[in-house]
Order: structure tokens, then C-alpha cells, then sequence
């Protein structure tokens, strides 16, 4: 019974350390969603500003100063944008290290319920036997018992 309640404790800390897991990969999803979310809005920004130049700059005659503004303003744009790419993927690189810590988890987790039920289908098989043994003694001292009885009687 000693090495269940070991594999039980086992168990016990693996179930605790896949809900750490869970936890944090439900973390980084979030922190990937919110990245992804930035993204999206640095490039609909981008996309609405370059809209707007290029309308509102066909209509008007624009200043050398003025297009100079606008060009440093949509480099800066695209330098965030370009930075948001490299946050986006060091965020998607950590929820996939994440799932495959909760799956190594999950794998460790199984292998102990796993362990626990053979051992305790050798320890069932174990006592069957006893149990077999025993009536079998007991069977043979019965048929032992009966052929003294049968030969003690005057014929």
C-alpha cells in the first residue's frame, strides 16, 4: 500500500503542476490575443492614415515640409509595426513552448494514473492467488481429512 500512496502523491503533485501549466498557457494565449490585437490596430492605423494622404493629398497641393512630415511619420508607423511583428512572434514562440509544457504535463500525469492502475491490477492478481492458494490447501486438508475418516472406518 506504501508505493500507492507514493504513486498517489505523485499523481497528486503531477495534476498540480498540469494545472500550473494550464494557468500559464491560458496566460500566454491571452498576452498573444493582445499582441495580435495591437497589430491588427498599428496596421488599420497605417492603412487609415495612407488613405487619407492619398485622398486628402489629390485634392490639395501639398508642401515639400508637409510630405517630408508625412513620410517620417509613416517610417515610424512601420518601425512600430515591424516591432510589433517581432512581439507577435516571440508571443506565439511562448504559447507554443507553453502547450508543450502543459502536453509534457498531461504525458507525465497519464503515465502515473497508468502505473498506478497496473500496480494495482498486479496487487488484485496477487491477492486472487492467495486466495486460490488457500482454498486449495483448504480443499486438499478437506480431502485429506475425509480419506483418514474413510480409512479409519471398520469395513
Amino acid at each position: 500500500m506504501t508505493t500507492h500512496k507514493s504513486i498517489v502523491l505523485a499523481i497528486e503533485l503531477a495534476e498540480s503542476q498540469r494545472d500550473q501549466a494550464w494557468a500559464r498557457l491560458q496566460k500566454t494565449r491571452q498576452a498573444d490575443v493582445q499582441a495580435q490585437a495591437q497589430m491588427r490596430q498599428l496596421t488599420d492605423y497605417l492603412q487609415e492614415k495612407e488613405q487619407r494622404w492619398l485622398h486628402d493629398g489629390a485634392q490639395t497641393t501639398v508642401s515639400a515640409e508637409l510630405l517630408h512630415h508625412h513620410y517620417q511619420f509613416v517610417g515610424r508607423l512601420t518601425q512600430a509595426i515591424e516591432l510589433q511583428q517581432r512581439a507577435l512572434l516571440d508571443s506565439q514562440q511562448r504559447v507554443e513552448l507553453a502547450e508543450q509544457d502543459l502536453l509534457a504535463c498531461e504525458v507525465r500525469l497519464a503515465s502515473f494514473r497508468q502505473l498506478l492502475v497496473s500496480r494495482r491490477q498486479v496487487q488484485a492478481q496477487q491477492r486472487l492467488r492467495r486466495e486460490q492458494k488457500q482454498m486449495d490447501e483448504f480443499a486438499q486438508q478437506q480431502v485429506q481429512r475425509q480419506q483418514r475418516w474413510h480409512q479409519e472406518q471398520p469395513v
